[in-house]
């Protein structure tokens, strides 16, 4: 008798899986295709046994520079991203310092440095796509890098304009945040919500919808998920960045997912392209996106700044 699949097996099927983590461990576990980072996640795997010998490479490596900590952290994120492409056959997702997100030179710089940092490491760029916050600023700087060959992966991503802009910039990738919106509206109007009428999941198949309808070779990569309802809303979503622990239960569940419907349905937004005023307008209207972006670029300063400071203490030095 053949055994059911799992829905982890199912959802293979119809989407490329991505692990949203830095956990070495959990990756060569699980298996993913690409795997995601960011402050939050490098923090988390700085604190843990494994990766004392990355952190203490790293600080030796940025050893006599003049922002010592700031380059250590540079390299520590490359040392996590290296060891994680030996375990996936596609990319790593690296982020930019989310203290640059409203400097797009800077975003430029940073950028440039992590893929030096990785080329030097053995890690060829076409494994790399460096994650930036989708400001106005970071999504002009992806185009940049874009044309440079470095491809990007436009992150905290709310609102529709946020999504127009990056799909006019050409970026390679976009993860719109489906758990966080949904946790706005949930505080905001004190409902639970489930499956389709999810707004975070809403919020991606309109997206989703709109690049296939105007032809956009943008990738849609769902992330930030609550639930497994959440997920399973989004089957057929060109990629999905998914939590270890939810990956664990998508493998513990058996069961058939198809694409999901809403998918495939008819788009009913026409192509607009946005000038700087009006990327700024559309987004301001969108309270949540407003609040989200901002909200989500604070975290991840501090998250860096913890580690930093983790080095710091580390390193038995002063240096800031």
């Amino acid at each position: 008798m053949t055994s059911t699949p799992s829905k982890l097996d199912s959802l293979r099927q119809h989407t490329l899986i991505v692990a949203d983590t830095g956990d070495i461990d959990a990756i060569r576990t699980l298996q993913p295709v690409d795997a995601t980072t960011n402050p939050s996640l490098l923090l988390k795997a700085a604190q843990q046994p494994e990766y004392v010998h990355l952190l203490d490479q790293a600080l030796e490596q940025a050893s006599g520079s003049y922002q010592q900590i700031e380059e250590a952290c540079d390299h520590f994120a490359v040392a996590v991203g290296r060891e994680i492409v030996q375990l996936v056959p596609g990319r790593v997702s690296t982020e930019v310092d989310a203290r640059l997100s409203f400097d797009r030179q800077a975003t430029l710089d940073k950028a440039q440095r992590l893929i030096e940092l990785y080329e030097a490491a053995g890690v060829t760029r076409d494994r790399v796509l460096i994650k930036i916050a989708a400001t106005w600023e970071g999504i002009q700087a992806a185009a940049e890098l874009e044309r440079r060959g470095i491809q990007c992966n436009l992150t905290l991503l709310f609102s529709f304009a946020q999504a127009q802009a990056c799909a006019d910039a050409g970026v390679f990738l976009i993860s719109p945040f489906v758990g966080r919106i949904y946790d706005w509206y949930k505080a905001q109007e004190g409902r639970d919500y489930q499956g389709a009428d999810d707004p975070g999941v809403q919020s991606v198949s309109r997206i989703f919808r709109y690049y296939k309808q105007h032809m956009y070779a943008t990738v849609v990569m769902g992330a930030s998920f609550r639930n497994l309802g959440q997920i399973e809303a989004l089957c057929g979503c060109d990629r999905l960045t998914i939590s270890p622990a939810l990956l664990q239960q998508l493998a513990a569940e058996p069961g058939p997912l198809a694409p999901a419907a809403q998918l495939s349905a008819q788009c009913d937004d026409s192509r607009q392209v946005l000038d700087e005023a009006a990327f700024r307008w559309a987004h301001n209207e969108d309270a949540m996106a407003t609040e989200k972006l901002a909200e989500g670029i604070r975290a991840f300063a501090v998250d860096q700044r913890r580690l930093e400071q983790l080095l710091k203490e580390r390193a038995g030095s002063a240096v800031v």
